[in-house]
């Protein structure tokens, strides 16, 4: 129940995000409020689905996990440390943070779609959190898409990072559909984790926030 309150309660607010973009009244910080509200979510519930693998994840298995740099996003250039972002043009930011929603489209629809079938025992619940996360990284891409008026032509820019994955799936044996999976899963989770920050940053400057505090 608690799941899908919460479910419901995002879709709610993605509803409420695309609605007041429309409205003229609406300001860019009520707009950005929200997104980060979303991606935050997005965030900590790919956290704990990881956490959630690490459970029942054998300790070899992460001797043998690909380094993060093979992440097929990691070529796209982006700022680590907190005064580099601060630096950042408000276009920039958008435009990253769309740039990497968009590029994590087939990645989490692959891992949907073999969620019900990982060799673990919590794979249903696995499937159903994966699902909510392809859904709302998807809404908070078109919610934001809203912003771009707001911000710019700038802003339109994508850096779109093609993903392939040889084979079309994670693999036959039960360790390398783990250990592909759990790699995805937490590339993600780093990237979710850019995502919140930057659309953070926005949200502190919207609402004309001291730098040290954004």
């Amino acid at each position: 129940m608690a799941v899908m309150s919460a479910r419901y309660a995002l879709v709610q607010l993605m509803v409420l995000l695309c609605v007041a973009a429309k409205a003229q009244g609406v300001g860019l910080g009520e707009l950005l409020e929200r997104a980060a509200q979303t991606s935050e979510y997005i965030h900590s519930l790919s956290s704990a689905l990881t956490n959630e693998l690490d459970s029942h994840f054998p300790p070899s298995g992460r001797m043998l996990m690909p380094r993060p740099s093979l992440c097929h996003t990691s070529s796209l250039n982006m700022p680590t440390d907190k005064e580099d972002i601060l630096k950042l043009p408000e276009w920039k930011l958008v435009s990253l943070v769309r740039s990497l929603l968009l590029s994590w489209s087939d990645p989490l629809l692959l891992l949907s779609s073999e969620a019900p079938s990982l060799p673990h025992p919590s794979s249903g619940a696995i499937h159903s959190r994966t699902r909510e996360l392809q859904e709302n990284t998807h809404s908070l891409h078109s919610g934001l898409d809203t912003l771009v008026n707001k911000l710019g032509p700038l802003s339109q820019s994508l850096n779109l990072l093609p993903f392939t994955w040889k084979g079309g799936d994670l693999g036959t044996d039960r360790n390398s559909r783990l250990l592909n999976f759990h790699f995805l899963l937490s590339c993600f989770r780093r990237d979710s984790h850019k995502i919140d920050s930057f659309l953070k940053v926005l949200r502190c400057r919207a609402a004309k926030m001291r730098p040290d505090v954004c």
